[in-house]
């Protein structure tokens, strides 16, 4: 495990609204992403989970604080350093899939490399690898309709993962499957990160998924709550899970409520 930090959260703020109708989402997160490390960040509906992936996503800007990524200030990105970012450093992998329905699985996995002029025969490769890794290959050559939802979130997958980026960002990426898929998704991103040393920051409200993670920030009302981290060594994902329910009721109101 590389110990070197690939991203530095530094007192995020991020206000909507003004005056009497200001809403505060985030309130001064800190927090570093240590190189291959799978992060998730859990807590209920509203606390400001998906605004804080959001930010790092260069999705929202936030209010206040600091963003760094290989030690470069994201915060400050605009234009085409913006969109380079964007389009090399950051995998996305949304809740919904955010397939193009137009587009086979193949174009929509290179699709990230073709916008950024890098196919040819490094990208053909890579999908190769990808497809085997995600068990995708019977259809590459469909369409999002023609797929059931376990494999659109694969091939989605295999899309945030193409273009080899710093840090994969996952929102909800089980919440549209059910528990079987989702575990066949957290089986194989679990797996890319042991083996690429993948840094995976994922959003989720589900216990189970969490487990995968080596760390899981608690969020609520905008504010850090409570960390815990998994001992890789000598912990299995079923203890890991049982610390994680226990912090999940302690939030507020049991397992039901984290959404």
């Amino acid at each position: 495990m590389h110990s070197n930090r690939i991203l530095q959260v530094e007192s995020i703020t991020k206000d909507y609204g003004t005056g009497d109708h200001k809403t505060t989402a985030l309130k001064g997160i800190s927090f570093d992403v240590l190189e291959g490390e799978f992060l998730g960040i859990m807590g209920a509906s509203g606390s400001g989970k998906t605004t804080l992936l959001n930010c790092i996503a260069t999705m929202t800007k936030p209010t206040s604080g600091n963003i760094m990524l290989n030690h470069q200030n994201i915060s400050s990105f605009k234009g085409g350093a913006l969109a380079d970012y964007r389009g090399k450093e950051i995998g996305y992998l949304f809740q919904e899939f955010e397939l193009l329905d137009n587009l086979t699985a193949r174009e929509n996995i290179i699709l990230p490399l073709s916008l950024h002029g890098m196919t040819g025969k490094q990208g053909e490769q890579k999908l190769r690898e990808l497809a085997n890794h995600f068990d995708i290959v019977s259809v590459l050559n469909k369409f999002p309709s023609q797929m059931s939802g376990g494999q659109k979130q694969r091939v989605a997958a295999a899309r945030a993962l193409i273009g080899d980026p710093s840090i994969v960002l996952a929102d909800e990426p089980t919440g549209a499957l059910d528990s079987k898929n989702a575990r066949i998704l957290m089986d194989k991103l679990s797996a890319i990160h042991k083996e690429q040393h993948k840094t995976i920051i994922m959003v989720t409200h589900d216990a189970n998924v969490a487990s995968f993670c080596s760390r899981i920030l608690f969020i609520q009302d905008g504010c850090l709550f409570h960390e815990l981290r998994r001992n890789i060594r000598t912990e299995t994902t079923d203890n890991f899970y049982e610390r994680i329910v226990t912090v999940v009721a302690q939030l507020g109101g049991g397992s039901a409520n984290v959404l």
